[in-house]
């Protein structure tokens, strides 16, 4: 690819890096939508853990690594997110490597209007989540503090988009969730963030999915698809990527074959020509 393009952020997936060039282009904002179990969250742990490794070298001149990892959940625990990275990769240093993560955990703020008892997903008090709750007023402008006040060139995930587009009968709910990702699509160039957005595919509408891809600068499609002798075999698409899909299109480059082990964790094998 070209040297004038923008400085790219490595994936930390190594059969996928030199297809892009090197990495993503900094400051885009990535879905990765997936059928259940077809590798976008192997995806995310994958570069998450290969980063963090690449964040104790030395960097070249044609890309970067990012300042910070970011790890933002609404429903799920630190500890067990932790833990399933560290079970998908069966070496003696991931429990160190982990460390390098900072999670913020939104969970007081999601369930704390919901029918969830307290005791569910909170250890503080009732004074405690009343006090957060005057403080962040709601999910979407605490998230903006937490995104205002990440450091330039970080790459953050959000696990899931999901858990809030799943509330869209909720009023309001929906507007202010595509609000929140236009402006953060604009702040990701501001301040060079990578930014991975989680969504399962198929659990809402076509139609609010497809609004969510359009607000996005890249989506990846993660799915099930039948092989030889009618086994399933996962394929990671490039279904949309601002800036680099012409180059990857005229490469042939957009359908992949994928393999996830405890060793490589994440690996596009057998590329797939676009016929």
């Amino acid at each position: 690819m070209q040297n004038t393009q923008k400085t790219r952020m490595p994936t930390g997936i190594a059969s996928l890096d030199p297809i892009l060039g090197g990495g993503i282009p900094q400051g885009t904002l990535t879905l990765l939508l997936g059928d259940l179990g077809a590798g976008h969250y192997e995806f995310v742990y994958s570069s998450t853990v290969n980063i963090l490794s690449a964040m104790k070298q030395s960097k070249d001149t044609s890309t970067f690594t990012p300042k910070k990892i970011l790890y933002i959940t609404f429903t799920r625990l630190e500890a067990d997110v932790r833990q399933e990275i560290v079970q998908s990769f069966r070496t003696d240093e991931m429990n160190s490597e982990m460390e390098g993560i900072i999670f913020e955990d939104l969970s007081d703020l999601y369930f704390d209007r919901s029918i969830v008892p307290d005791s569910w997903y909170s250890h503080s008090n009732t004074l405690t989540r009343l006090q957060k709750r005057s403080e962040h007023a709601n999910l979407f402008m605490r998230l903006a503090e937490i995104f205002a006040a990440a450091e330039p060139e970080s790459m953050i995930v959000l696990d899931s988009i999901t858990d809030i587009a799943t509330q869209k009968a909720l009023p309001n709910l929906w507007a202010d969730l595509t609000a929140f990702l236009r402006g953060l699509q604009r702040l990701s160039k501001t301040r060079d963030l990578t930014i991975f957005l989680l969504l399962s595919r198929g659990v809402i509408d076509a139609a609010n999915e497809i609004e969510l891809a359009d607000i996005a600068d890249a989506v990846f499609l993660f799915r099930w698809e039948e092989s030889t002798g009618s086994r399933r075999q996962r394929v990671m698409f490039f279904e949309k990527f601002r800036g680099v899909m012409p180059y990857l299109e005229e490469q042939d480059l957009v359908k992949f074959a994928v393999r996830i082990s405890t060793t490589g964790g994440f690996e596009v094998s057998n590329i797939r020509m676009v016929i």
